[in-house]
């Protein structure tokens, strides 16, 4: 099981890249709504915020089971936002 530091700092890089992905996106097309990126750079700001505070308040009894259901879901979310790039930007 990586630290809380470790897992912290790989969310806040994944959301960066994110970040940059979508504006480097909406930058360089011409016919992206901006109500689209704004959307999803508050869908990826949220998921940051969200999961960097579970990492925070870690639940009591299995770690080892909180933190593997805490990557599995932070994947499946970061796979939507990444669908919702590829489909909108």
């Amino acid at each position: 099981m990586a630290n809380r530091r470790n897992l912290k700092k790989n969310i806040n890089y994944i959301s960066s890249e994110l970040l940059a992905e979508c504006i480097t996106l909406s930058l360089y097309k011409k016919d992206v709504k901006q109500e689209d990126v704004d959307s999803i750079l508050a869908k990826i700001l949220a998921l940051r915020d969200e999961f960097v505070c579970r990492i925070s308040h870690t639940e009591p009894g299995n770690a080892k089971k909180f933190y593997a259901q805490l990557q599995k879901e932070f994947n499946e979310q970061v796979k939507d936002i990444i669908n919702a790039i590829n489909e909108r930007c």
